[in-house]
């Protein structure tokens, strides 16, 4: 069952699935939403560039390498628009184990990758400036790594959506009761 405090903006849609109770497993998923005139755009000019070079293909006989390049572009036009192949990321958390991150693909490729709890110092949120643009990022610090481990590796959501996970992160780390959990003292 998709709680009822989903949010979705043009790009991704953000849902949290309670199907245990929510002592037991928290699950957040930020869905990519695929636009369909973009798909209607990406067959249209895959099209166009294929009749266009069949069409000078059969009424000039030398132009068999612009035949070539117009499936050379094609291709690049297909691979262009399937550049981000994420269906969805996933947090999973379990607040007696850890938290299980899912990357899900379109091919049906899953890459999870699990973090015991007594390893989780603490669930941040960053704000990414590049030269280009600024994002959010939610990342984890790992106790025994070198750097940051981010939450969402392929997409970047906004920070409306990051907010609710991190949250929940938070209440979970902050929670943990462990033998092998080091609190300070």
């Amino acid at each position: 069952m998709v709680d009822e405090n989903s949010i979705v903006n043009g790009r991704y849609a953000y849902a949290r699935e309670c199907k245990w109770p929510i002592e037991a497993i928290d699950i957040h998923h930020i869905f990519v939403r695929r636009s369909r005139a973009k798909r209607f755009f990406l067959y249209l000019s895959v099209v166009f560039v294929l009749s266009n070079s069949l069409f000078i293909f059969l009424y000039k006989s030398e132009s068999i390498s612009m035949l070539l390049w117009s499936f050379v572009l094609s291709g690049f036009f297909v691979k262009l628009s399937l550049w981000k192949p994420v269906e969805k990321e996933s947090v999973i958390i379990m607040p007696a184990l850890g938290v299980q991150l899912e990357t899900h693909y379109l091919s049906g490729r899953i890459i999870r990758r699990f973090f015991p709890l007594g390893k989780i110092l603490r669930p941040v949120l960053l704000e990414c400036v590049t030269p280009i643009t600024c994002y959010w990022s939610l990342s984890l610090v790992v106790r025994d790594e070198g750097e940051l481990t981010l939450v969402f590796k392929e997409l970047r959501p906004p920070v409306k959506m990051l907010v609710p996970i991190w949250k929940a992160l938070c209440a979970t780390v902050d929670d943990k009761k462990g033998p092998d959990t080091d609190d300070g003292s």
